[in-house]
């Protein structure tokens, strides 16, 4: 996939919310990520997806501006944003959620929503503001505790929270921010199968005008979910397309499985 490919001419970057182009890191002479070229179609779910050591968490902490490529860009909307801080892209409505969750045990559910409203309306991470500075934000927060499913939930300790609606709750924080794209780190990691369906349909819904990009080690997920799969190998992309032509991908399959035995 050349760099014309992942997003060069006017159109392409027009059609991609997020495009990174000639993406390589290099630590201390090894390079972990090499020349990768992935565009995110505006408006899609996409995958990264790859074995253990492919480079998919260097080239999602690259993505996100956890790092700095050692070469190669980083477009949001056609805006090189590849020198800018994580801070910056937020603003402008790249936000990451991390695979392990994010928020304050010790305050309710709903004073977590609020705390990253107040960060998107401007007033700041200000613990010691009065309840009736803050109580415009309730409302919405509120709203976002509903879209997530856990509205019933408000008034209890974040950390008395099974691990499911703790993923709910990250979820509604990152929706906080209004983002445009989302980036999810493995959002199913560590779940039993009875919470797995349920952050599925929740990624589903809120991907909903917006453009999600997430790192998933789940196929059943991916494939449920994902309008197009990236497939890393040793920092390299090795295939793409949509589920069923990746997972029948003989490159794939040895990646995955070490080859099969004629």
């Amino acid at each position: 996939m050349s760099s014309k490919a992942a997003g060069g001419t006017s159109a392409a970057i027009a059609d991609n919310a997020l495009v990174g182009e000639g993406l390589t890191k290099v630590f201390g002479g090894f390079a972990a990520v090499k020349d990768v070229n992935l565009a995110v179609r505006r408006g899609s779910i996409h995958a990264l997806i790859g074995p253990n050591g492919a480079g998919k968490t260097t080239c999602f902490n690259l993505l996100t501006k956890t790092l700095t490529p050692t070469k190669g860009r980083i477009l949001l909307d056609g805006e090189d944003i590849s020198r800018l801080r994580t801070s910056q892209v937020a603003r402008r409505g790249l936000v990451r959620s991390f695979q392990i969750s994010a928020i304050f045990p010790h305050l309710s559910v709903l004073e977590n929503v609020r705390v990253a409203l107040q960060s998107s309306f401007g007033t700041g991470f200000q613990f010691w503001r009065s309840l009736r500075a803050v109580a415009p934000l309730n409302r919405r927060a509120e709203e976002l505790l509903e879209q997530v499913g856990i509205k019933d939930n408000r008034d209890s300790p974040a950390a008395s929270l099974s691990y499911g609606k703790k993923r709910a709750l990250e979820i509604a924080t990152t929706l906080a921010l209004e983002p445009r794209v989302i980036l999810f780190d493995e959002p199913t990691a560590g779940m039993g199968h009875e919470d797995i369906e349920p952050i599925t349909e929740l990624i589903k819904r809120v991907a909903v005008g917006r453009t999600v990009l997430l790192v998933e080690h789940n196929l059943s997920v991916v494939s449920t979910l994902c309008d197009r799969i990236t497939v890393l190998q040793h920092g390299e992309v090795l295939a793409e397309g949509n589920y069923q032509e990746v997972s029948s991908d003989p490159r794939v399959v040895e990646a995955y499985m070490g080859g099969i035995d004629e």
